[in-house]
This record gives C-alpha cells, structure tokens and sequence, in this order.
C-alpha cells in the first residue's frame, strides 16, 4: 500500500516559499508548514500589519525556521513586481507561491456599492492574477515551481449576500485553471484549494457556539490540518498532480 501521508520529496533545492495574505489562521500555519518542510519562508501582508507580521516571523525565527516579513499591497503591480525581483535577487529562488487573501464580506445586493464590488474583486481575484503572473515570470525559465490558490464555498456557488466575494472567487478559480493548463506544460504545478466549512481561529471563536467541542469531534477544519495539504500538493510527483483539492471536515455535508 502507498503511504499517502509522505508523498516523494520536492528537488533538492528548497528555496523560498512566499506566502501572500498572512494572518495568525490559514496563512500563519501555511507559513508554519512549508518552514517546517524546509524552504525558506517569506510573509506578505499590507503595510500597516508590519509590525504584526513581523512578531509572528520572529516567532517562526526562534523555533528555527529562516523567515522574512515584507509589507506589500498585493492589488498594486508596481508593489508586487518589485516584491517578487527583491526576493529573487536577496533571498533566493521562489519555488512555492502561496495566494491566501480572502476579502469575504457580506452584504446584500442593494447595500453593495460599486466601490466595495471593486475592492472585493481586486483583493481576491486581481490580486491572484498578479502573483500568479509574477510567479509564471521567475518559474518557467527553470521548469519547476508550485503555485498555489486559497478558495472557498464561494469559489464554486455564491450564497446569499455574498455576490461581491462570489463573483471574486469564481474568477480566481478561473485565473488558476487557465494557468494550470498554460503552465503545467512548462512545469509549474498550479493547483485551487477549495476550503469548504468553518475554520477555527478568532472569527469563528467570536461568532459560533463551543468552538472546543466542534474540534473535539474534528468537525471544523483546523489551519494547520488545512497548511498540511499545501505541502503534500508541493511534493506531490508530477506523473499525478492534482489540480483542485477540496477541503471540509468528515461531518460537513457535500
């Protein structure tokens, strides 16, 4: 029998993993995993969550992990092409991108403005179309890399409310097939991770009931469960990549 849980190692060399939307749930373990699996980790959030960002790096410092905090807007192309040049030039080569931001909110159709509509769109969708692009500009002249895309419920069927964020993620998934299909060839692994359920972390401590119980009975998704499977996409052989993988607990309904 094949042991699934420790697929094949990646190419020898680890080098970097730049994580783009880092916070103290997904994005943090994400960060945790790959430093944990060897690569160098670089951490992206806007500018005014610096300092925030850069306790959590020196927390990963401290367990060992080689780490790198960088304030960027990740909707601005001028920011974002020259986060991915410094990182090339003083780092090391980018071999994982990881784009975790999410921009969910919520508001009926006749409260949601024009302006909210666009800064949905550019944070969840845009924003992965540059990153995406960015990481295609450095990984195809080597012939390996990952990328790698955060989904959700939305990415595949807007709720109520929710038509903003939806039309966002929808594209995003769109932007990562086209670019699986282009780049695949070329060897860059692109995959879409559909995050379907609850997620344990302060949102939801703040808004459910017994957030313990649930984990008790492993009924909501736990970011460091979730960060497992960027990994594994990482190392996965490229004779069987998977392209879309989607997460929920054993007792979410499909």
């Amino acid at each position: 029998m094949i042991d699934m849980s420790h697929p094949a190692e990646p190419p020898a060399v680890q080098g970097v993993c730049l994580v783009i939307g880092v916070g103290v749930g997904v994005g943090g373990a994400i960060a945790r995993a790959f430093a944990d699996a060897g690569l160098t980790v670089c951490l992206t959030r806007r500018a005014r969550h610096l300092d925030e960002l850069e306790a959590f790096a020196r927390t990963l410092r401290d367990e060992g992990a080689r780490v790198h905090a960088f304030g960027c807007d990740a909707r601005s192309e001028e920011e974002t092409v020259a986060l991915f040049d410094r990182i090339e030039a003083e780092i090391g080569p980018i071999e994982v991108v990881v784009f975790n931001i999410g921009a969910n909110v919520r508001f009926p159709v006749v409260e949601t403005t024009t302006r909210v509509f666009a800064k949905v769109w550019e944070m969840a969708c845009f924003a992965g179309f540059l990153a995406g692009r960015e990481a295609a500009r450095v990984m195809t002249p080597r012939g390996r890399g990952t990328i790698l895309f955060t989904g959700a419920t939305a990415s595949v069927r807007g709720r109520e409310g929710f038509a903003a964020f939806a039309a966002a993620k929808h594209g995003l998934r769109a932007v990562a097939q086209s670019m699986a299909r282009e780049l695949g060839p070329k060897g860059v692994h692109v995959a879409h991770v559909v995050v379907d359920g609850a997620i344990d972390g302060a949102f939801i401590r703040a808004n459910a009931g017994d957030v313990d119980a649930l984990l008790e009975r492993d009924a909501i998704l736990r970011p460091e469960d979730i960060a497992a499977n960027y990994v594994w996409l990482h190392r996965q052989p490229r004779s069987a990549w998977t392209h879309e993988l989607d997460l929920r607990p054993w007792s979410e309904p499909w």
